[in-house]
């Protein structure tokens, strides 16, 4: 039985997953939860009571959380790329960087996002200015962080810390735009949007792009 990814294309954390996907050429079957797949949403949250994206189904084996998808597909399905090396150390480099963009650059800016959703212009407002303040800080970590390095990782290839990157700035940069003065960030995103795994995931959501309640940028 082929690998099956509940989600939605237009999803951060969906992304993530499918960049993972993506990467290793990974068979897999993707069902959209929607509106227009009614089947699909009642096995997804059969499956997945919480009722966040992605879910994972692998024969009789139901794998939540993008992270935990990313290191189920490396152990279960490897392909040529490995996103999570093998030596500790640096796959705690991984993991820690895989978090911060989880908890630090996607979820700050999910701030804005919810306060938009609200309808109240009171809590979008706050959304935002919070997003803003946690993502200014952020940015200017990262900036310091990536000076000198091709990918999240120093001395590494493309890994899952990149697969978690590319959603969350994507997306972050949208809500509080990343200032000039992070030449560094602005060229890693930059380099992130040129990788083919994510371009394809880009791609694939661009008719959504209308769902973005803070109203989406005519770039990217």
């Amino acid at each position: 039985m082929s690998l099956i990814l509940y989600g939605h294309p237009f999803s951060s954390y969906t992304q993530k997953a499918l960049v993972a996907l993506y990467e290793n050429h990974t068979p897999f079957e993707l069902r959209c939860i929607s509106g227009d797949t009614p089947e699909h949403s009642a096995v997804w949250a059969a499956k997945w009571p919480l009722r966040k994206f992605p879910l994972l189904v692998d024969g009789q084996r139901d794998v939540v959380e993008s992270s935990i998808i990313i290191e189920y597909l490396q152990l279960v399905h490897p392909g040529p790329v490995r996103l999570i090396p093998d030596e500790s150390l640096a796959a705690l480099d991984v993991r820690f960087l895989d978090r911060f963009f989880d908890l630090h650059v996607m979820n700050a800016a999910q701030h804005a996002v919810d306060g938009a959703l609200s309808g109240d212009p009171v809590k979008r407002s706050d959304g935002i200015a919070t997003a803003s303040r946690k993502l200014e800080t952020a940015y200017a970590w990262l900036d310091r962080e990536l000076a000198g390095r091709q990918w999240a990782v120093a001395a590494m290839d493309f890994s899952m810390a990149d697969c978690a990157a590319a959603p969350a700035l994507f997306y972050a940069d949208w809500v509080h735009p990343i200032d000039a003065r992070f030449a560094t960030l602005r060229a890693y995103r930059a380099r992130l949007l040129e990788r083919p795994s994510f371009a394809r995931a880009v791609d694939e959501a661009r008719p959504y792009r209308p769902l973005f309640p803070l109203g989406a940028p005519e770039r990217d």
